[in-house]
């Protein structure tokens, strides 16, 4: 079978699971399928802001890889035009998986959590730390600007899924402004969690599947040394974790460890000057849980679609994927001529930094690491 049938089948695949779920009569869909639909709806409703015109689409769209898809920015924009937050969106794929945030004696890292900075922890009472997450932006004074859940729920109340949100939750799930805040939640969520964001579809799961010819001379060479003397794997695990890759995500590697790290990124004065920040360091994890000690670390974030999630760190500093690839390589070499580090203190000086990549060695991850985009793009439904 030849790569263009593999990829033609993952296609028509997706194509498939998205006629099924679209052409099905509501009142026919399980919880579980309703569930989603209305995350999707909620997901793409740019009412769900004031003033209207910012959804979570509008920074996690599914063609820039749920991420922010304006990639000449580092920071992302919020409703009002000329409003931006003071970091990078990331990626809203792939992140279902992570864990409650908590501390890992056995691994001496804090795991799990979302958001840059954890502190969507997942330990509110029936919440995910992804549904956690859900709640954020539509309060954000930046991002979607809302005084209150009431404002929220009041759209939610004129909206056209309505029916759906009252099937889905009862009929008398929009009375209580937090309980279904709650659920907003929970939809979007649900979304998030579904095989509509989370395709697995990528040439490196094609060539994990056992078509070793879909991958170039090249490319294989990258996951050589992506698994060996580059230490990517380190953080961002080419193989499945049991322990993690569950449900969908079943014999399927995430490419990230849900830990925190400080990598050592310089400031970027483009983000400060954007963000209207006062320059002082972003502390990350260290900062929300006020926490010296994880001062600058921030969430791993997953490779899948990589290449379509630029620019990088949780700052924005690099615009492309061969300049954080050379910054992991060369960091502590002086004659690289790198910026010097946010916040050095707890910066990660055993897996990156002086790693003695050829240029040749850099460029074979580059072309590895583009073989984790998914050729199955989902679109979300209009309403």
């Amino acid at each position: 079978m030849s790569s263009k049938i593999v990829r033609l089948c993952l296609l028509l695949g997706a194509v498939v699971l998205l006629i099924a779920l679209a052409a099905m009569p509501v009142a026919a869909m399980t919880r579980t399928a309703n569930e989603v639909w209305l995350g999707a709806l909620l997901y793409s409703d740019t009412a769900l802001s004031d003033p209207d015109g910012q959804s979570c689409a509008s920074c996690h769209t599914p063609r820039a890889g749920f991420a922010d898809p304006d990639r000449c920015l580092p920071v992302s924009e919020g409703v009002n035009r000329g409003d931006f937050g003071g970091r990078n969106a990331p990626t809203a794929a792939y992140t279902t998986w992570s864990p409650d945030l908590q501390y890992d004696a056995d691994g001496d890292a804090w795991v799990g959590g979302m958001f840059w900075d954890g502190r969507a922890t997942g330990l509110d009472p029936g919440l995910s730390p992804l549904a956690m997450q859900a709640k954020g932006p539509f309060l954000n004074d930046i991002e979607m600007s809302n005084d209150s859940e009431a404002d929220v729920i009041d759209e939610v109340r004129k909206a056209s899924y309505r029916k759906l949100f009252l099937k889905v939750y009862g009929p008398d799930s929009l009375d209580d402004v937090y309980a279904a805040y709650d659920n907003v939640a929970r939809a979007i969520a649900a979304y998030e969690s579904s095989r509509l964001v989370n395709t697995f579809s990528s040439r490196y799961d094609a060539y994990r599947a056992g078509a070793s010819w879909v991958l170039t001379r090249q490319e294989k060479r990258g996951l050589r040394l992506f698994n060996g003397k580059a230490l990517c794997n380190q953080c961002h695990p080419s193989a499945p974790d049991p322990a993690i890759s569950t449900g969908i995500a079943s014999g399927k590697a995430l490419f990230t460890d849900y830990t925190y790290d400080n990598l050592g990124l310089p400031q970027n004065p483009e983000a400060v000057m954007l963000s209207k920040g006062d320059g002082s360091p972003d502390l990350g994890l260290g900062g929300f849980l006020n926490d010296s000690t994880v001062n600058g670390a921030f969430k791993v974030p997953t490779l899948r679609n990589v290449a379509r999630t630029a620019p990088y760190g949780h700052n924005g500093y690099f615009a492309t994927l061969a300049e954080i690839v050379h910054f992991y390589n060369t960091r502590d070499v002086p004659s690289a001529g790198w910026e010097a580090p946010e916040y050095p203190d707890t910066m990660n000086v055993d897996e990156l930094g002086d790693l003695g990549l050829t240029s040749g060695q850099e460029k074979a991850i580059v072309a590895f690491m583009k073989t984790l985009t998914d050729r199955v793009i989902v679109p979300i439904p209009d309403r």
